[in-house]
């Protein structure tokens, strides 16, 4: 974890209250996909998590997305090109694509909801690049929501979206999806509220990667309110530390 600068290169609206933001840096490390920053909102106390998208080391900068719901982001959303940010990165443990070596699936499928889409792309680069080709399930609520269709579009994988009140594509949640166009699924990476996460356990997929979201004080461990509970020794884990991504097996419902 480091804590850098960054200039925002832009930060715009891609969907209705949705948000991406390009950053770019002094200095960038190496990032896993599924970790996360930790960014200092101008006037705020607390600290916003928000998943990495997409990242570029030769022009060493980032994109988040982000949805404007509370204080935090509603000000983030106001910050203008060529304002500086502060951000601890890159925090977490991300998704482990070594797992898919000792496993060996076959047919392996990464699922997300609303704003657990994003780091679900970095996540689809890295397995193209790792000689994996996944299937993808894109949940979101409405088509006004609706955001990165293009980008996905583009690495050439087999992906289904849906709505929550087909607004636009199939009227449905990912389970629905998942049960109709790829019901042999082996091995999931997913990212999204608990709600949907959980609904997805219940698919009965034999292994898998869970990323979650939390509330976070910190970001760092220090705090200890963002732990969820788990059957390993530790019992509870820290979402920002241990996690936000966990083992199939370890999680508790």
């Amino acid at each position: 974890m480091k804590d850098l600068q960054a200039n925002i290169i832009h930060n715009k609206e891609i969907a209705t209250n949705i948000f991406e933001l390009k950053l770019q840096f002094q200095e960038l490390p190496q990032i896993v996909a599924g970790q996360f920053t930790n960014i200092k909102i101008p006037e705020l106390f607390l600290r916003r998590p928000i998943s990495i998208c997409d990242y570029d080391l030769n022009e060493k900068t980032i994109i988040l997305i982000y949805k404007v719901i509370g204080e935090g982001t509603k000000c983030l959303s106001a910050l203008e090109k060529g304002s500086t940010l502060d951000l601890l990165m890159p925090l977490g443990n991300g998704f482990q694509i070594s797992k898919l070596e000792e496993k060996k699936p076959k047919n392996i499928l990464i699922a997300g909801g609303g704003v657990g889409i994003p780091p679900l792309y970095i996540l689809a680069k890295t397995l193209i690049r790792a000689g994996y080709k996944p299937n993808i399930v894109l949940g979101y609520a409405t088509k006004a929501e609706v955001f990165y269709l293009n980008q996905f579009e583009a690495l050439n994988l087999n992906f289904k979206v849906t709505t929550d009140d087909g607004s636009f594509a199939e009227k449905g949640f990912v389970t629905d999806s998942i049960k109709k166009y790829f019901p042999k699924t082996d091995y999931l990476f997913t990212c999204g509220p608990k709600p949907m996460l959980k609904a997805l356990s219940q698919l009965k997929i034999p292994d898998g990667q869970y990323s979650f979201e939390e509330r976070m004080g910190c970001g760092f461990g220090g705090c200890m309110g963002c732990s969820i509970k788990t059957n390993t020794d530790k019992g509870y884990k820290r979402v920002c530390l241990e996690g936000p991504i966990f083992m199939q097996e370890e999680i508790v419902w």
